[in-house]
């Protein structure tokens, strides 16, 4: 049995995310933990606007979040297909990252899945710091799920690398598994500078990642850091990814392309999630 936490503040984007979830574990057992934050201190008010906290209209104002979060919950069992979903409440009134540390103890979770807004044409910047503190400071793969995601299988997970450190066994079990629930293969793109070859550690780790996945189906790619959100966009719609995955560490990348992609007319449209993974 899987166990799985999603944050969610009763918007648009979380129920979003949270169908794509019922969707992405549509064929396993889950013990889905559907978690609210509630901070009335106006200490905390600067934490609401970006991605899990944002205005939610009126709808507030008509019930409590307790009363939403059960809400919330029988929707869940109502969309879900699988009799093996089981959904659960929980209720906050700490902070997001303190919250969510806490469970994925309790709980043994397996997976975060979180919605993010990305950007939009009036905020361009610092759209996804609750995200990024989820990511940076608990330890725990997390999905990210764009505004704009809609679940239509899993054709190809891309992992993007820069083979300078050989991966650690967590890293590599965690996307064995991923590539195993939906039978996908593994499109691995490497982010090079621009006019180099690899070294030979890079190689060595490279190959480390082709023997270990030498039994299911992948490939090796690569794009150079020049335009580097074009690049990946173009391998993404080439290659029909579904799934990018990639390690924590990575913070500034995973910034670039999801959080907050730059101001080019022809850029990263963050519209696929992310596996987020830790070492």
């Amino acid at each position: 049995m899987m166990n799985i936490l999603i944050p969610t503040d009763f918007s648009e984007n979380s129920h979003n995310a949270i169908r794509y979830a019922l969707d992405y574990f549509a064929d396993i057992s889950v013990n889905f933990y559907i978690l609210h934050i509630s901070l009335k201190n106006s200490f905390y008010k600067e934490l609401e606007p970006d991605g899990f906290f944002e205005a939610s209209g009126g709808k507030h104002t008509l019930q409590t979040p307790s009363a939403l979060l059960k809400e919330e919950i029988k929707k869940c069992e109502l969309f879900s297909k699988n009799p093996n979903h089981k959904f659960y409440p929980l209720y906050e009134s700490v902070l997001l990252v303190e919250a969510i540390r806490k469970y994925v103890e309790e709980k043994e979770i397996d997976y975060i899945l979180m919605g993010t807004r990305g950007t939009s044409k009036t905020n361009r910047s610092n759209m996804g710091s609750n995200t990024c503190d989820v990511i940076t400071k608990v330890k725990c793969p997390i999905l990210v799920i764009p505004e704009n995601a809609r679940f239509n299988g899993i054709n190809n997970i891309a992992f993007l690398t820069d083979y300078n450190c050989l991966l650690r066994n967590r890293v590599i079990t965690s996307l064995s598994e991923t590539l195993d629930l939906h039978k996908s293969p593994l499109r691995v793109l490497h982010i090079k500078a621009q006019n180099s070859d690899l070294t030979a550690s890079q190689t060595d780790n490279k190959g480390f990642l082709h023997y270990f996945f030498k039994e299911k189906k992948h490939s090796f790619h690569f794009v150079e850091n020049k335009d580097l959100e074009i690049g990946i966009q173009d391998f993404v719609n080439t290659w029909e990814i579904s799934l990018v995955s990639i390690v924590a560490k990575n913070l500034n990348l995973i910034q670039r392309l999801l959080l907050r992609p730059s101001l080019k007319s022809v850029r990263y449209t963050a519209d696929v999630p992310f596996l987020v993974l830790h070492e």
